[in-house]
């Protein structure tokens, strides 16, 4: 690192304070320059940070935190604020395994107050910030920095309308670049693109009754009354919709002016109430590539910083790709298969389909909720919805899935990407909750594919099948099995078995059927002979395959999923009601956070790789064996004893 860098000087946002306008101009640049370097390597949100450099260092001008709290929605922006509270020098590790977070971690810096990774919630707990504030008294200021996309969620909303009943002391600052991973839809986004683009709007946005004050007119519908001003201020001044929520409105203004922004927050936080800022900034200010591709470089694989292309390297195709492509063949056969995400077309293979049928793709935008409720309404109209969500953003539709999908026995079909442990984003998006939570409801038929190909005939599966079906499959490259020309429907319930062996049985789900297999060749190797067997479908259970399995020494289930409720789970369950005994060893993801890292890396940290199979395996059956010996012994010697 350069000596001369002003960045190299800031160990705190104090250290901000003293710093004139060229020299904060440099800081931005400095802070663009190490966000590109940083993230071409280890991959990142680099879109959103790039965009953001300006507003941090504004907020944390006017700010005095750690004392004052600032809550990052989403927290995919928190880059530039850790460069600046105390995590220069441990930037290069960002995503790392033990290193840096990519979102807010409050275990890694008491200038992360909340640890975040979903969308629309920043609101809601900054407020409950400012309530326990107010309980004690206390004099701190309380932000939170909400995008547009996330205010398209409906948390937000309810959040917005609490905090305008109860007044709270507390400041919302709307950072408004017009996207949130794609382009933002919905009424919402059209009235803030007016905001931003009508001169009216501008214009008048200071005092109201003093323009309309000026002309004969203006001041007879004054005189008229206040529903008359009310209705006409509606019509002229910006962020009405946040003032009739009670909120003072400050706005729009340039996100990347870093006066303007400090101005706009020194005088919010005199104010003895809730205010909006309202910020309007450019989504990968500062890259060209990323300005012009914000969609791609939201969230990026390492990169090549000169041509802005991903490092690629061969590789079979990913569950996504293969999910879009059958979706696509899916919707030319079947005119009434709708296709619905949650402002994510691109994250979930949609896009073609999008484009192929433009009126039969719906982006709710950041609407989980909403987007599982239309797919019931769709469904009762006939239509065959398909929602693609990931999984850990599933988790926040799961009434809606219970009570307005499977309740009603109605056909949705749910493609749940992102299952299982995902990596470098950490445990607010590892999707190892799906199993669990999708068993427990009624009615509801759980698929998980092996492959690529298989994922393709679950599909069509799902499909042609009665009432709700959910598919989970995991981030990244598939097996590299090619793709079925004509997909075929699987019979309900029915298990594969891949491999017969005579100590043990190896049960597998999804990605870890190809764990399983790579373990049973390196058992192989030990001597020990074991099946391996696909489960394909966690409910309904294959129970054939249960007694089946029960007739080796030791069960064995694999399953990148929470080791409560899961597969293991299901077969202990089913083994009690049938009456067996057979010995079940449970491989899964512990009950814990997992951390964020390479995937390798963490599969090993969990057990899940075909090393630590064939080790958990091992130790198990000497276990058993040795337990069986010495019930035989305990036989025998008492039968010499009756002698």
């Amino acid at each position: 690192m350069c000596a001369e860098r002003i960045l190299d000087l800031i160990d705190s946002p104090a250290d901000l304070k003293g710093l004139d306008d060229t020299q904060l101009e440099q800081l931005a640049s400095e802070i663009r320059t190490e966000l590109i370097a940083t993230v071409s390597e280890t991959g990142g949100h680099l879109a959103p940070n790039l965009g953001v450099v300006e507003l941090t260092l504004g907020l944390h001008r006017a700010l005095d935190c750690p004392e004052d709290k600032i809550v990052w929605d989403v927290g995919h922006q928190s880059y530039v604020h850790k460069l600046i509270t105390g995590r220069r020098e441990r930037f290069s590790t960002l995503r790392t395994y033990g290193g840096l977070c990519g979102f807010p971690k409050r275990t890694e810096s008491p200038y992360d107050v909340h640890d975040t990774g979903h969308a629309s919630t920043s609101i809601s707990v900054a407020l409950g910030m400012a309530c326990a504030r107010d309980a004690v008294r206390g004099t701190e200021t309380i932000v939170a920095v909400i995008g547009d996309g996330a205010l398209t969620g409906g948390m937000a909303f309810e959040a917005l309308n609490h905090l305008g009943h109860l007044q709270k002391r507390m400041i919302v600052v709307l950072n408004d670049n017009e996207m949130s991973i794609s382009a933002n839809v919905g009424a919402l986004s059209s009235y803030l693109a007016r905001v931003r683009l009508d001169r009216r709007y501008r214009r008048l946005r200071d005092d109201v009754e003093s323009a309309l004050g000026r002309t004969k007119i203006g001041a007879a519908m004054v005189a008229a009354g206040e529903a008359a001003k009310d209705s006409v201020k509606q019509l002229l001044v910006p962020g009405m919709l946040f003032e009739e929520f009670g909120l003072k409105y400050v706005g729009p203004i340039d996100g990347h002016d870093i006066a303007q922004v400090e101005q706009a927050i020194r005088l919010a936080k005199d104010v003895n109430g809730p205010v909006l800022v309202h910020v309007v900034t450019r989504k990968g200010k500062g890259y060209l590539p990323a300005e012009n591709r914000p969609d791609t470089f939201h969230g990026i694989s390492p990169f090549s910083i000169e041509s802005g292309k991903v490092n690629v390297s061969d590789r079979p195709m990913s569950y996504t790709e293969a999910f879009g492509t059958a979706l696509v063949s899916e919707g030319e056969a079947d005119d009434r298969i709708v296709a619905i995400t949650a402002a994510m077309p691109s994250g979930t293979g949609l896009t073609e389909f999008a484009e192929r049928f433009p009126d039969r793709f719906f982006d709710v935008g950041i609407a989980e909720q909403h987007a599982v409720g239309l797919a019931a309404g769709l469904a009762s109209g006939g239509r065959i919805p398909v929602v693609a969500i990931y999984s850990t953003f599933m988790q926040r539709a799961y009434d809606q899935v219970i009570m307005d999908v499977a309740l009603q026995g109605l056909h949705v079909v749910f493609c749940l990407d992102r299952a299982g442990l995902v990596g470098e984003d950490g445990p607010t998006h590892h999707g190892v909750f799906d199993l669990t939570y999708l068993r427990a409801v009624p009615g509801l038929s759980i698929m998980a594919p092996a492959n690529e190909a298989e994922l393709t005939n679950m599909l069509h599966t799902a499909l042609k099948a009665d009432g709700p079906v959910a598919i989970r499959y995991p981030r990244g490259a598939g097996e590299g099995v090619p793709l079925p020309a004509e997909p075929v429907v699987l019979e309900a319930g029915r298990a594969e078995i891949r491999r017969e062996g005579s100590d043990a049985a190896i049960l597998g789900i999804g990605r870890m059927v190809g764990v399983a297999e790579r373990a049973a060749e390196l058992l192989a190797a030990d001597g020990v002979s074991v099946s391996v067997v696909n489960v394909r479908w966690l409910k309904p259970l294959d129970l054939e395959m249960v007694v089946w399995a029960a007739k080796h020494s030791l069960i064995v289930t694999v399953e990148e999923n929470t080791g409560l409720g899961g597969l293991g789970a299901a077969v202990l369950e089913a083994l009690a009601d049938l009456g067996l005994d057979t010995p079940v060893l449970r491989l899964a993801v512990p009950d814990c956070f997992v951390t964020h890292g390479a995937m390798k890396k963490l599969l090993a940290e969990v057990g899940l790789t075909p090393e630590g199979v064939r080790g958990a395996i091992l130790g198990r059956l000497l276990d058993v064996r040795t337990g069986s010996e010495e019930r035989e012994d305990g036989r025998t010697s008492g039968r010499r004893r009756t002698r």
